[in-house]
Order: C-alpha cells, then structure tokens, then sequence
C-alpha cells in the first residue's frame, strides 16, 4: 500500500492529513505553526511531525508518495516561494528542496500556494469533482483564489495567478489594503470587508433599528440578520455582493470557468449568500460564461490538505 502527506500551514496551526494513495483520508491532525526566528522552525516541525507519524503507524518511506505543502504565500512551478508573511518568512528561497532536506531527501515534497491547493482539493474530492475548468474564491480574513484549467493549477509567472482579492474595485479606501494598495476586492467582500461595510452603513443611518446595534459586528451576526429580515444588514449584502458578483464577472470574462467554488468562513454562513453573488454575476458578465455553475465548497477546513496530497497524486 501507498501514502501520501498533505500539509496546509496557516499561520497559527500547521494542519496535516495522511492519505492511502487512492486518496482516502486515513489521519489528520495539527501541530502549532512555531513563527519565532523568521519561522525557521516550521519545515523541520512539519518533518517531525510526518517521520512520528510513519513510525507510529508502521510506515516505510518506500511506501510513501511525497510530502504536499499548501503556503500562505505566492509558490511557483519550481517550488519557489517569494515571502510568507503570516509565516514571517521575508526571504525568497526553494520551499520543496527545503523541506526535502528535513527529511534527508528520503522523500518527495511539493508545494503550492494554499488557495491553488484547497481549489485542487475541491476539484478532486469536493464540489468540484468531474468538472475540469475550476475558480475557487475563499472568503476569509482576506480573499484567496484558485484557478485550475484543463485540470490543472494555474500559477502565473511568480506563483501569483488567482489572486482575485487584489482586484481593482474602482473604489479607492482611506485605509490601504494588506497588499499596500487601495479599493482590492478583499477590502470590501471579504469577512472584514463585511464589517467595514456594515460599520459604515451602521454610522451612516444612527437612527434606523438594527439587531446588528445589539450583537459584535461579525460577518456571521450578519448573515444571520439577513435571514432575520434585518434592512441594514440586507443592504450590506447587496454592496457584498455587488463587489464579489461584478468581481467574478471580471474574472469569468478571462477564464471562461465551467463553475465557481465559494469556500472560506464567509461561505459557512450558507446558501443565503449566493443569490447576493450570482445576481450581480450575471448582471456584468459576458454572455459566454453566463451560464457558469456556482457553489459552495465542500470540503470546509480539509480542503487544504486533500489537495496538498493531490500535488503527489
């Protein structure tokens, strides 16, 4: 039998599953992403971590695939990474020789940016299975995106293809976004984006009633006053998805995707966030991809590490 690592390092856990390689989950767990010293600890934890487990579990290293890495971070074909700041990783470096070298090159590594990786775990195991011209958006603290053509990860020159969060609005901000420019797409329909939207719809009409004046200005409080009727919250909905759905026009008129992948915090919120999305959508895009499927992932917080493994598989 076969094995296969997928690795998704996030910057406050480090999740890993070990898979058979036919793909089936057999363990997963998580070990704190150590940051401290520029996180020169990470890799070598992460190699700990697999060569206990195989020992545990009776496994030769004849028998295992190779280690999948999904990053916070831009990774190119070649494994290249070019900074990880949530990892506090300011150099540019070969993240796959890297790791490889923890192990004393017994086994292969391959990496990937993380949001390319949880869009590869959906297109394999998750809602978009069977499909072959994929885009994932996850709605987070950020927005990260995944594009995968004719089955495979696109990654762009630098490693930087699918960052659909740092598109151009046309909507410049006060406030700079994590990228160090203004009006980025996260800014507003991310779930901070969210509350950005709702602070300012809440300062600009003090006398109109809310249930979001008595809750903590979450994106998840939100949604639920959506559904509970709430006018203040549906009208930032409306912005949401105005800057999502117009977004993803923008996005579909370039790569002509048969279905779009909504994962992320935003999405577990559920199906009520779609209809906000999708009209918009289909109010701006060309009339070639007006009939792209869109749908929530499946996978939830796995998403990482099945496709990490599917980089070996």
């Amino acid at each position: 039998m076969s094995y296969v690592y997928g690795v998704d390092v996030g910057g406050t856990s480090v999740k890993i599953g070990l898979f058979s390689g036919e793909g089936e989950l057999i363990e997963k767990w998580s070990i704190p992403t150590n940051t401290e010293n520029n996180g020169e600890a990470i890799l070598p934890d992460i190699a700990a971590s697999i060569d206990a487990k195989s020992k545990e579990k009776g496994i030769g290293d004849s028998e295992i695939l190779g280690v999948g890495l999904g990053l916070p971070g831009p990774v190119d074909d070649r494994g290249i990474i070019r900074k990880a700041v949530n990892l506090h990783w300011n150099d540019t470096f070969n993240v796959e020789e890297k790791l490889a070298a923890c192990f004393d090159g017994r086994l292969k590594v391959k990496a990937g940016n993380d949001a390319n990786v949880a869009a590869l775990g959906e297109a394999w195991m998750g809602a978009g299975k069977g499909y072959k011209n994929i885009v994932m958006v996850t709605l987070g603290t950020g927005i990260g995106g995944g594009v995968i053509i004719n089955g495979q990860i696109v990654t762009g020159t630098w490693g930087a293809a699918g960052e659909i969060g740092h598109i151009y609005t046309g909507t410049d901000t006060e406030e700079p976004c994590n990228c160090g420019n203004r009006g980025c797409l996260e800014q507003f329909a991310s779930a901070t984006g969210i509350v950005r939207l709702l602070k300012e719809e809440l300062e600009n009409n003090p006398d109109e009633a809310s249930e979001m004046r008595d809750k903590p200005l979450d994106s998840k409080n939100m949604w639920e006053a959506v559904k509970n009727g709430d006018k203040l919250s549906i009208r930032v909905a409306e912005k949401f998805g105005k800057y999502l759905g117009t977004g993803l026009s923008v996005v579909a008129g370039v790569l002509n995707p048969e279905i779009i992948i909504i994962g992320g915090g935003v999405s577990m919120s559920g199906d009520v966030i779609m209809p906000y999305i999708t009209k918009n959508f289909k109010e701006h895009v060309f009339h070639a991809s007006g009939e792209t499927v869109f749908t929530r992932a499946t996978l939830g917080n796995d998403g990482g590490i099945y496709g990490a493994a599917a980089l070996l598989i």
